[in-house]
């Protein structure tokens, strides 16, 4: 079971060739996230599979994510992240199972004037191309579905470059999800 998949549902392997950044660090918790993000949220992933996901506060200032699978009223997976504000962005983390590199994944998201929640992924050539130039410390490694890169450079670091305008195409759409009724 993939623990990861949650909150980062269609920022999948599959859909990112097995691409995956991770971080030492994660979000520290106790930033409160947005009101509208908790509740029940649906899409369809690149196959035309329905996609269930249930967000819900937990204690210590972190939040739940709960992925359903079509067809079952039992959770597929459960994961529990943590959320800041920053810039103009909403970030959320989790950790990652060890298959994974067992550290930290770091996805943008925001609330869109729709009612949808838009969940970006980091593109990991960009990343790589941060590496290379200095801009960012990390190391390319393999996991069982493809490349990663594992960004060692301190959240301080990686928010500055985050946040200049210049890197701005490092967001990736992976996923836009609706509102779902319960």
């Amino acid at each position: 079971m993939n623990l990861w998949r949650p909150l980062f549902m269609l920022v999948l392997l599959a859909s990112l060739s097995g691409c995956l950044a991770t971080f030492d660090e994660p979000i520290a918790p106790g930033q409160k996230a947005p009101a509208g993000l908790m509740g029940h949220w649906r899409a369809r992933d690149a196959f035309g599979n329905a996609l269930r996901l249930s967000l819900r506060p937990a204690p210590g200032g972190r939040y739940t994510a709960i992925n359903y699978q079509k067809g079952s009223a039992g959770p597929r997976d459960e994961v529990t992240f943590t959320v800041t504000r920053h810039g103009g962005r909403w970030y959320a983390s989790a950790p990652m199972p060890k298959a994974y590199g067992g550290r930290f994944a770091l996805v943008g998201f925001e609330l869109s004037g729709e009612g949808e929640l838009v969940v970006y992924s980091l593109d990991l050539q960009r990343l790589q191309q941060a590496i290379s130039q200095g801009a960012l410390a990390g190391d390319r490694f393999e996991t069982e579905e493809g490349q990663g890169v594992a960004i060692r450079s301190t959240p301080a670091q990686v928010f500055a470059w985050l946040d200049d305008p210049a890197n701005s195409d490092v967001f990736v759409e992976t996923a836009r999800y609706s509102r779902a009724a319960q």
